[in-house]
C-alpha cells in the first residue's frame, strides 16, 4: 500500500476501519510451546537421528507455515496424509501445554484497550486450526474482543497467500485502505502486504530482516514499543484532524 508523501503507511489508513491480528507469536508468545510439542513428539519417533529440533529449525521450517508446508518440510518421504495427522495430534499435545503456559505479548492489553477505545472493528487471522484459535483467545480473554475469526484452513488458500486477510476485511465490511495488520512472521507478513494493508510486524521470535523483506510498514519489539505508539498517535492525530475539517 503507498502511503502519501510525508505521510506514514499507518497514519495513511485514516481513517481507520479494522485492525487485524493473527494470534499465534502476535497475541501471545506461542512458539515455545509449540517448538516443545514438536521437539517432544519428533524425538518419540526419532526424528533426526534423536537431535531435538533447535530454533532455527523450528523457525526456519515450521513458525507461521500451513500444516501442508510444515509436513512437507518435516517429512517430505512421508505422504502428506501421514504428516497431516502428525501435526494434528501435535496440536493436541500444544493445546495441553497452552492451558498451563500461554502467556500474551508484552503491552498487548494496552492496545486491545485502544482499539476499543477507537471503536474499530477487529478480527483474528490465522494458520492455526479454529480449535486452536478459539482456545487461545479464550485463555487470553479476548473471545469478545473478536467480531471475527479468520482460520487460514477454511480459505481458497492459507498465508502466505492473502486469502484469509481478504476475507477478513469482507467480513467485517471494511476495505484495505483503511485497515492495517499486527502480525509477527515473514508468511504472515507478506499475506498482509499482497491483501494491500500495512503491516506492524512484532519481534516476538523471527528475525527482524525477514520482515523487513516481507515488506512490513513497521517492526515493533512489542506492544509496549514507543515507536510502535509514536505511529498510534499519528493516527490519533490524522483522525482529529480530520474530524475538524469535516465539523
Amino acid at each position: 500500500m503507498a502511503a502519501p508523501n510525508g505521510v506514514s503507511p499507518l497514519a495513511a489508513t485514516v481513517p481507520v476501519e479494522a485492525v487485524l491480528f493473527d494470534i499465534d507469536g502476535t497475541l501471545c508468545d506461542s512458539d515455545p510451546l509449540h517448538h516443545v510439542a514438536f521437539q517432544e513428539m519428533l524425538l518419540a519417533i526419532g526424528y533426526n537421528n534423536g537431535v531435538p529440533i533447535d530454533e532455527e529449525f523450528f523457525i526456519k521450517n515450521i513458525a507461521g507455515r500451513s500444516d501442508v508446508e510444515a509436513a512437507q518440510n518435516l517429512f517430505p518421504d512421508w505422504p502428506l496424509e501421514k504428516g497431516l495427522k502428525f501435526l494434528e495430534d501435535k496440536e493436541t499435545k500444544y493445546r495441553s501445554l497452552a492451558m498451563e503456559r500461554l502467556e500474551p505479548v508484552n503491552g498487548l492489553g494496552k492496545v486491545v484497550q485502544w482499539v476499543k477505545d477507537h471503536g474499530y472493528k477487529r478480527a483474528a487471522v490465522t494458520n492455526a486450526p479454529r480449535i486452536n484459535a478459539e482456545l487461545m483467545l479464550k485463555l487470553l480473554g479476548l473471545s469478545d474482543f473478536f467480531q471475527a475469526v479468520i482460520v487460514g484452513g477454511e480459505c481458497e488458500k492459507p498465508k502466505p497467500a492473502p486469502f484469509p486477510y481478504l476475507k477478513a476485511l469482507k467480513e467485517l465490511g471494511v476495505s484495505a485502505e483503511h485497515t492495517f495488520i499486527f502480525e509477527d512472521s515473514a508468511s504472515g507478513t507478506r499475506a498482509g502486504v499482497a491483501a494491500g494493508m500495512p503491516v506492524v510486524a512484532v519481534l516476538t521470535r523471527n528475525p527482524e530482516n525477514s520482515l523487513q523483506e516481507a515488506g512490513a510498514a513497521l517492526i515493533v519489539k512489542d506492544y509496549a514499543d514507543p515507536k510502535l505508539w509514536s505511529a498510534l498517535e499519528e493516527i490519533d492525530a490524522a483522525e482529529a484532524k480530520l474530524k475538524s475539517v469535516g465539523a
